[in-house]
């Protein structure tokens, strides 16, 4: 009774979508789906578009907040990215979801600039995890750059042009050297990744530390039982 948690139904959430358009059609489905995982039309119109009515809602008041405080301080500032988190277990629809969700929201009007990362560039080469014992821990915390990715976000909420992020080929596994995604001034900027909502420990000495989370104005946290991962991931 007393829950700060909402649950819903498929059905329940499915009718939130109200009269939110679906603007993709079966070719798009068919080539935002993963490898495995294959999407209909009827699961974007009864999870994603009630997700993005809810986004868009989110989106449009934070920036008629900022243009009132801008307004309200009499200064002109740079265009600040709505950043919008999405974590869970691996083999949990992380991508798929951020890949869906990104063509839902580059769709609406007028059409903002939806751009995608995933953390799987900030994952340290492969000769550097070896050097340091920690290849059999690829995909925990310890075996991200973090300093790289708090500086790439911060760059990111700054309004800064151009920022670069390493990429990762999942074919060699491996960052590729000398290779770059450029993200530049987006709208919105998807992050994606297995750890970007977890925590760190705090420094005994009560200093003030960053986390990834701390610059995402929006977070999706994708859950599912152990057995349906293990499943999907096999």
């Amino acid at each position: 009774e007393f829950s700060p948690y909402r649950r819903f139904t498929r059905d329940e959430w499915a009718r939130l979508r109200a009269d939110t358009p679906m603007t993709l059609d079966q070719e798009n489905v068919a080539q935002l789906s993963g490898i495995i995982e294959q999407m209909s039309l009827k699961e974007v119109e009864d999870i994603y578009l009630p997700l993005s009515r809810l986004l868009s809602i989110y989106v449009d008041a934070t920036d008629r907040l900022y243009r009132a405080q801008r307004q309200f301080l009499g200064i002109a500032d740079r265009k600040v990215p709505y950043i919008i988190g999405i974590a869970g277990s691996v083999a949990g629809g992380k991508s798929t979801t951020a890949r869906v969700l990104q063509a839902l929201l580059a769709r609406w009007s007028p059409r903002p600039k939806v751009d995608l990362v995933t953390t799987d560039g900030f994952l340290f080469p492969n000769a550097v995890l070896e050097r340091q014992g920690l290849m059999q821990k690829k995909g925990f915390p310890e075996s991200y750059d973090l300093p790289t990715l708090l500086s790439f976000l911060s760059d990111i909420k700054a309004g800064r042009r151009q920022v670069r992020a390493p990429v990762y080929s999942h074919l060699v596994y491996d960052i590729v050297p000398n290779e770059w995604i450029e993200i530049d001034r987006p709208d919105i900027l998807i992050v994606e990744g297995v750890n970007v909502l977890q925590t760190g420990r705090l420094p005994r000495d009560g200093k003030a530390v960053p986390f990834v989370s701390d610059f995402f104005d929006f977070s999706v946290y994708l859950d599912a039982d152990e057995s349906v991962l293990q499943q999907w991931y096999v």
